[in-house]
C-alpha cells in the first residue's frame, strides 16, 4: 500500500515522446510498455511496483498522447492492488500524459543509434495536473520500431497529484509508520509504425 505512485505514471509519458519519422503515427506495443514506480513504508522497506497498461502514439508532428491504466496497478499483492484503486485513485481509470516532441533528431538515428532527448509536458489524474519534466533514451531497434525509457528517474510528490489523502489511508490500513511523498518512477515504452 505505500505506492504512492505518483507515477509516473506520469513518467512514462515521457516515454513516447521521441519518436516519430517522416509522415508516420509511431504507437505503441502495448505488451512491451510499462511505467514502474517505487515506494518506501516505514523508512525501512523499499518495494517496486508497475502499470502494465499502458498505451500512446507520437504524431508525425511530435505531439505524444500516453495513457495509463489505473486500473492495472500491480503491487505483487491482490489488496493492496484493492485498496491503491479505492482509496488513491478513488475509482478513477485513467491517467494522461500529454507533451510536443522535437522528432528532428529522432529521424536521423540509424538502426542500432541511440541519443539522449529532453522530454517536456503534463500528467492529468483525477483532475489534477502535474509538470513532468524528464531525459529519454531513444534507441532506434529497426527502421519501424523504437525503445524510449528514462535515463534517469523521474521524482514525482503525491501532494502535486492529489494523492496525499489516500496515501494516508493506505498507510492507516496498513498500521505504518510512514510511506514516502516523493516517488522514483521509470518508464519503458516500444514504438512501432
Amino acid at each position: 500500500m505505500k505506492q504512492i505512485l505518483g507515477f509516473a505514471a506520469a513518467g512514462i509519458l515521457a516515454a513516447g515522446m521521441a519518436l516519430a519519422d517522416g509522415h508516420m503515427v509511431w504507437r505503441s506495443v502495448d505488451a512491451q510498455s510499462s511505467v514502474a514506480f517505487g515506494s518506501v513504508k516505514g523508512n525501512e522497506t523499499g518495494e517496486v511496483h508497475h502499470f502494465s497498461g499502458v498505451s500512446g502514439s507520437v504524431s508525425e508532428a511530435g505531439d505524444v498522447s500516453i495513457m495509463i491504466d489505473l486500473t492495472s496497478v500491480e503491487t505483487n499483492i491482490d489488496i493492496r492492488n484493492e485498496r491503491m484503486a479505492e482509496h488513491v485513485f478513488k475509482g478513477a481509470t485513467t491517467a494522461e500524459l500529454m507533451g510536443t516532441v522535437d522528432m528532428g533528431a529522432v529521424s536521423a538515428l540509424a538502426v542500432g543509434e541511440t541519443m539522449l532527448t529532453g522530454f517536456e509536458g503534463s500528467l492529468s489524474l483525477m483532475g489534477m495536473q502535474a509538470d513532468v519534466e524528464a531525459e529519454m533514451l531513444v534507441v532506434r531497434l529497426a527502421e519501424d520500431r523504437v525503445l524510449v525509457t528514462t535515463a534517469d528517474f523521474i521524482m514525482l510528490s503525491t501532494a502535486d497529484l492529489g494523492l496525499d489523502g489516500g496515501i494516508d489511508t493506505l498507510k492507516d490500513l496498513a498500521g505504518l509508520s510512514g510511506i514516502t511523498r516523493v516517488t522514483p518512477v521509470a518508464v519503458r515504452m516500444v514504438f512501432e509504425h
